[in-house]
């Protein structure tokens, strides 16, 4: 039961940060085929906005590698709890995270569309959501060393 509860941990880890930036990119990547068409040689601003959703799901790999060498045949109820809690945690975090920067990206794709110079101004403010899954993050990394 434990190391089955440890597992879904992970697995929910990896598979809402996932989701969550699969659907980010999907959200900016959908405002660049719009912003492409009324502004073709802004495509490289629009490459680099659509791929910062990503990382979020790279986070969740990370938490993935973190977290399943600590279970074993033997883990205590209460590390698994621990596995379990911050990989939902991390996962949730990076999924809204994800969506929320994807908005960002998008609105400043659909401004650089529209002839405005804003892609620097989009990557800071993009960056905001971004620092939370990065706690998300470092929380799992500290609960991992810690058990």
């Amino acid at each position: 039961m434990e190391v089955l509860l440890a597992y879904l941990g992970v697995a929910l880890c990896v598979i809402l940060s996932g989701v969550g930036s699969a659907y980010g990119v999907t959200i900016s990547g959908s405002a660049a085929i719009g912003a492409f068409k009324k502004k073709p040689d802004s495509a490289g601003a629009y490459i680099g906005l659509c791929a910062l959703p990503s990382s979020q799901g790279l986070y969740g790999f990370v938490g993935f590698f973190m977290l399943k060498s600590l279970i074993t045949p033997e883990i205590s109820m209460l590390a698994a709890s621990a596995i379990f809690s911050v990989g939902l945690t991390a996962g949730v975090v990076c999924l809204f995270s994800s969506i929320r920067q994807a908005k960002v990206c998008a609105d400043g794709i659909n401004a650089i569309g529209n002839g405005h110079n804003a892609f620097g101004t989009t990557m800071v403010l993009a960056v905001f959501p971004e620092l939370y899954a990065i706690l998300a993050l470092l929380v799992l990394i500290l609960t991992s060393t810690s058990l």
